[in-house]
């Protein structure tokens, strides 16, 4: 299996750097809605003074970090394989003695990942020069406790993503539920705004989510504004959504391979 796995890393890591305009491309649709944000909040702070105890500083180092966080936890599925249902090219991968979804498309959207990565890493380093963020709170063990929560979001996050892109094998519009889906996240993880700031309700509701582990508790991780309380919580409710999600996916992907049909399937 690992031999699989560092053979289909070679190929999808080299077809990557194929589509370097395709990369920029999604880097910068990635990019655009936090660095609004990370703009709009920190003058809205800068001229109250603050917002509801969040400095200026507050919201720039949140959202500094939100960039990262987001760039590990998201995920591409839906573009790279919802397409294959609808026209049936994915026939040619059923065959194969892999999973499409949880091998090769996997590795593909970790290579992606990487990638994006890379050339967040510049685009970082002038917002650092230009916000100037104060990183008083961050520790080593807040940075190590974020990398298994951002690692069990990320793959919550691809999980529920590859059915909803299965959702392909019923309708054409498996897109329209992903970007309701994608709605939610942006709502319950943090990414519009900082949890703390929304309204009591929405805070409650998103304790039982699996959205807050894709930004929200990763970034307040990094920042050493967690309670033990509140890490142990979290985990425990990742690792509940992260069995969930994977039953829900096979579900999902069962019942739809059962359905599909191609030419020359």
């Amino acid at each position: 299996m690992f031999l699989i796995f560092k053979r289909l890393w070679q190929v999808n890591w080299a077809e990557q750097w194929q589509y370097r305009a395709n990369l920029i491309m999604y880097l910068l649709y990635w990019l655009v809605s936090p660095i609004i944000y990370l703009a709009v909040w920190t003058s809205i702070a800068t001229t109250k003074g603050d917002v509801n105890g969040f400095t200026a500083n507050d919201f720039i180092t949140y959202y500094m970090v939100l960039l990262i966080c987001d760039q590990i936890t998201s995920n591409i599925i839906i573009f790279t394989t919802g397409y294959k249902i609808q026209d049936g090219t994915l026939s040619g991968e059923l065959i194969r003695p892999i999973h499409p979804i949880l091998t090769n498309a996997l590795v593909n959207n970790i290579a992606f990942k990487a990638l994006t990565l890379m050339g967040l890493i510049p685009i970082w380093i002038i917002l650092f020069f230009l916000f100037k963020p104060e990183f008083s709170g961050v520790t080593l063990s807040g940075i190590l406790i974020s990398i298994p929560a951002m690692i069990l979001g990320f793959f919550i996050n691809y999980l529920l993503s590859a059915a909803i892109t299965s959702l392909a094998f019923w309708t054409t519009r498996s897109h329209s539920v992903h970007e309701f889906f994608y709605a939610l996240i942006l709502l319950f993880s943090g990414q519009f705004v900082p949890l703390s700031l929304m309204p009591d309700v929405i805070q409650k509701i998103a304790q039982y989510l699996p959205f807050q582990l894709l930004m929200y508790y990763p970034i307040q991780s990094i920042l050493g504004k967690l309670s033990t309380e509140q890490m142990i919580q979290g985990y425990v409710t990742g690792g509940v959504w992260l069995v969930l999600s994977m039953i829900f996916f096979n579900w999902v992907w069962r019942n739809g391979v059962k359905r599909f049909s191609a030419v020359g399937a």
